[in-house]
């Protein structure tokens, strides 16, 4: 029973997966972030533009 226990104590094949679950969780919540930065500036950028073609079409 103690060498059952001890090969269990020395069995790190399970840590190695979820070390590499948490790195591919890392690397999503970096993505959605970046992708969530760069979709509130690209709306800005368009709502920036959408303003001034809706002013610059009263000037024609």
């Amino acid at each position: 029973m103690t060498k059952i226990f001890a090969r269990f104590m020395k069995d790190e094949s399970g840590a190695t997966a979820i070390e590499y679950g948490l790195i591919a969780a890392l690397i999503s919540v970096a993505l959605i972030t970046g992708a969530t930065t760069l979709g509130s500036t690209l709306d800005a950028q368009f709502q920036d533009l959408s303003t001034k073609m809706t002013t610059a079409d009263g000037k024609f």
